[in-house]
Order: structure tokens, then sequence, then C-alpha cells
């Protein structure tokens, strides 16, 4: 049974991903920011703030002795301003739970999927990781980086079957959401998508699934984008 260790998995994207995983045979751990956070069914749970260096470090070592041959790395913060009214403390916050936390995880678990000569790591960015937009520079930087990060990792990996890709979601239909936005603010999101639909997490965990699986003997280095049509409209 294939280990799978996917971050930010107690509820959105990242809950549906581990849903899936579990669905597909895996031994699913999730990490969530609180000890309180609800553990998805069939999951183990670790708990982890992002934010503090010092907890990540931790989680990377205990990582690092596990054999996880699956890493999703999914959490994510994001905070809208202009770049002129931007703290810096919160610009680094932003890197360091979207950005850092990616690659210390990454080099946890890359030494073993060496060794077995199998793995595969999915690191969940946005469309504005491929685009961008007003207030979004800290949050572009962050997603841009990780797509650099991963097409490098995916070539120094690549002669050890290990598959280093990118999943890009665009607007997703979760409970954060639908709290941030509202529902008719979701409706006027919904008419810019080609589709004319938010995405269902479910939509985007399948993508996942597929690139975290076995059935990915090929795809590397790549940004999959997922977002009904709106970065080609």
């Amino acid at each position: 049974m294939k280990k799978a260790l996917i971050t930010g998995g107690t509820r959105g994207i990242g809950l549906a991903i581990a849903k899936e995983l579990v669905a597909d045979g895996c031994s699913v751990t999730v990490t969530g920011t609180h000890p309180s956070d609800k553990t998805p069914k069939g999951c183990k749970y670790i708990a982890c703030d992002f934010s503090d260096p010092f907890q990540v470090e931790d989680l990377a070592q205990e990582v690092s002795r596990s054999e996880f041959s699956v890493l999703v790395n999914n959490a994510g913060i994001n905070k809208i301003a202009e770049l002129d009214k931007y703290d810096p403390v919160d610009f680094a916050r932003i890197q360091q739970v979207n950005l850092h936390s990616s690659f210390r995880l990454c080099a946890a678990v890359v030494p073993g999927m060496r060794r077995r000569r199998y793995g595969r790591i999915v690191n969940i960015t946005s469309i504005f990781g491929v685009v961008s937009k007003i207030g979004r520079s800290a949050y572009s930087a962050s997603k841009f980086g990780l797509f650099g990060m991963s097409r490098a990792l995916a070539l120094e990996t690549a002669a050890d079957n290990v598959l280093v890709n990118c999943v890009a979601p665009g607007f997703v239909d979760t409970d954060l959401t639908r709290s941030v936005l509202g529902p008719a603010d979701m409706k006027k999101m919904a008419k810019q998508i080609p589709l004319a639909r938010l995405a269902k997490p479910e939509e985007i965990a399948r993508l996942v699934r597929f690139l975290a699986g076995p059935e990915n003997t090929y795809i590397t280095g790549q940004h999959v984008v997922i977002d009904g049509g709106y970065t080609s409209a």
C-alpha cells in the first residue's frame, strides 16, 4: 500500500484529494493547522502551522523517516493588496506557507523516493501562478515560484522515476469560497468562466489522483491548468 501525505487536507480541495487517494487504496496522512481539526475518514492526521518555520522543520524531519510514495502540497494562504500597500510581514508569511513549506517537504521525501525508485509529487498552484491580477503580487510570487521549483525538481529526479507536476485550479466551489464571495459574487464570477460555473473540489481531486497514481508513467515537469477555460478566454 502506497503512503501519501496531503497538506491542508481537512477541507476544500485537500479534503477531496484525500478522499480520492483513500479510495485509490493509499494510506493517507493529512495535515491541518490546528490539533482540533477534523480528520478525514480513513486518514491519519498531523497538526502543523505552516506559517511557523520551526513546526515545518519538525514535520519535514518526521516525513523524511516515513517512506511516503506520494506528496501533495496543497496547503496555502492568500491576502489581496496592491504591492505598494503590502505589509512585508504578510508577504513573508505567504512565501513561508505556500513556497518554503513545499520546498522543505519535497526535500524531505525525495531521498526515500529515489532509493525506492518511485515517487509522485503534485504541487497545487493556482491560475494566479499562470496569469495574475491586481492585488495578487504576493500570492502570484509564491505560486509562480512553486512551479519553477517543481520544474527544476522534475528534471533532477526524472532518472529515479520520481514524477513532479503542478495542478493550477481556477475558481473552485468550496466552503471558503462561499464564505468569502457569497452567492451573488459567485454568480458574477461564474459568468467570467467559459464553462459558466465554478469547479467542484472533486474535479480537481480526480486530476491530482491521476498525476499522483501509478497510471501516470510519463508526465513530469508540467503545470496542468484546470479552470473551465478561464485563462484561455
